[in-house]
């Protein structure tokens, strides 16, 4: 005779007999007294395609911004946005008025520029950007960095915003100019706006070539950030502006803490934070206390990917942090996803959070940001993504998104993260835990596999959660009341607790 075996409701029923499916359990650790790095923002990139956007029809770029920006709820109690907590200003080099002849194929990839050939600069430029710049403050985002790719086309050796000979692009002659273009900038953007940028990041991967038209850039050596930063800091200093200075944007992380592969473009946290290095820094007043790097070519495999973080970890020096500055998936590096074709669905958020998780506990990053907020592209870099369309058009949420408001929306400025831990496989459940400075507990669980399971927690008993919010294949930072008796994680989610 054979046998059926059939599952309802969470019983097997084997023949005459019925018996209980088993839901797996996992125990958490949560210990609020043994206290990590504070994380001071999440953010996102305008650049490039937020210079079209920002100028679409009212009704749908405000939707976006609510995406990107708002911590309002729904009469439910549902999210509205992510809550970036850091919006990233990209300081086009004006490769944009220059059309084709600045050597950039794709123009949503040119920049336009404040400076002008004469010398005075144009703060009408740059519309849609500043209009998301706006649209950042009203929604209360407090902290805002401008970045360069390219200094202005005016001052480059070759007046592209790309290099074309694989050496840095600006002469040292031109380091004070360009200097005082970012305070003046700066300056603009604070009386056309009312947004002041609490940081400015001159140079950007500076161990990449920048030599194909692709997108503005240009390559720099230590020395170069070193006497780029030396002059930035009496420019602002000048200015009497309070705006902080970060570097470095190192290309991938082992530039940070090893000797890699680009000589005088490498072993950064040393160069600039050792005291009597050529290239020594930190004593400068306005230098933010950390090194920024970027997470491109080491999110797996995951036990290597952990390893390197470690390395970075152990490299830092007493009172420098570390801002995990920019990431997408690129597909460069074994393991990681095929970065082409959009996929708004669950596969890319699963993978994503596991690097923010990596970055956050292993490297102990103290911000982390994502490339671009929205792209009009066919490829895994957006947060939104939008038509290409300068007018207007659709745009459509991924759980790319969602995945990274799992963070940013309930790990507010000036959280600490606090011990959090499990008996299993490293990759089997992640798991970390937050402090906010209104005192509540947020806990973070990734389960990436198929299988649901329980939660167990080993907590203090003041500790209660009462909320949680869920992305999942079916679900984007659903919100649900919680008892700590009855935690369930369903399979492939993201899953963030809140305390009362």
């Amino acid at each position: 005779m054979k046998r059926i075996v059939i599952p309802i409701l969470g019983l097997f029923l084997s023949g005459n007999v019925a018996f209980a499916q088993q839901e797996k359990s996992i125990r958490i650790q949560i210990d609020p007294d043994q206290r990590y790095q504070v994380v001071e923002h999440f953010g996102a990139s305008d650049a490039w395609s937020g210079q079209f956007i920002g100028n679409w029809p009212e009704t749908q770029k405000e939707a976006i911004a609510d995406l990107l920006f708002s911590t309002e709820t729904t009469a439910t109690g549902q999210p509205k946005g992510i809550g970036l907590s850091l919006w990233r200003f990209n300081i086009g080099a004006g490769t944009a008025e220059q059309g084709k002849e600045s050597g950039i194929r794709d123009e949503w990839r040119r920049a336009e520029g404040f400076l002008q050939d004469d010398g005075s600069y144009n703060w009408n430029k740059q519309q849609g950007q500043l209009w998301l710049l706006e649209a950042a403050k009203k929604r209360g985002v407090q902290s805002f960095l401008a970045f360069t790719n390219s200094p202005p086309v005016q001052l480059t050796k070759n007046h592209k915003g790309f290099a074309t000979n694989k050496q840095p692009n600006l002469d040292s002659a031109n380091f004070d100019k360009f200097a005082d273009f970012l305070a003046e900038t700066i300056k603009g953007v604070k009386k056309k706006t009312g947004v002041l940028f609490q940081y400015v990041s001159p140079v950007n991967e500076p161990q990449w070539d920048w030599s194909d038209g692709g997108q503005e850039g240009t390559p720099f050596f230590n020395t170069d950030i070193a006497g780029i930063t030396r002059s930035l800091s009496k420019a602002l200093l000048k200015a009497k502006l309070p705006t902080k200075i970060s570097i470095a944007e190192a290309g991938q992380i082992d530039y940070l803490y090893s000797e890699h592969n680009r000589k005088g473009r490498q072993n950064q946290i040393a160069d600039f934070f050792t005291k009597g290095s050529a290239n020594y820094v930190g004593n400068l007043p306005n230098l933010v206390p950390a090194i920024s790097g970027h997470s491109y070519f080491t999110t797996s495999p995951y036990a290597k990917a952990v390893e390197k973080r470690k390395q970075l970890a152990a490299a830092l020096k007493p009172g420098v942090g570390y801002w995990m500055s920019e990431y997408c998936i690129l597909g460069d590096n074994e393991g990681e996803l095929n970065a082409q074709g959009r996929d708004l669905g669950i596969t890319p958020a699963l993978y994503i959070a596991k690097v923010i998780h990596n970055d956050l506990v292993n490297a102990q990053a103290s911000a982390w940001h994502w490339w671009l907020a929205l792209s009009c592209y066919d490829y895994k870099d957006g947060l939104v993504y939008v038509d290409r369309n300068e007018k207007e058009g659709k745009y459509y949420d991924s759980k790319m998104l969602w995945a990274l408001g799992q963070y940013s929306r309930f790990i507010r400025p000036q959280a600490t993260r606090i011990k959090a831990s499990t008996e299993t496989n490293q990759e089997e459940v992640l798991v970390s835990a937050y402090k906010n400075k209104n005192g509540k507990v947020v806990l973070v669980v990734i389960n990436p596999s198929n299988e649901a399971f329980k939660l167990q927690l080993d907590k203090p008993a003041s500790l209660k959660f009462s909320k949680s919010y869920t992305t999942s294949p079916s679900q984007d930072m659903a919100v649900a009341k919680v008892s700590s008796s009855d935690l369930s994680i369903a399979p492939q989610s993201i899953v963030t607790l809140v305390t009362e």
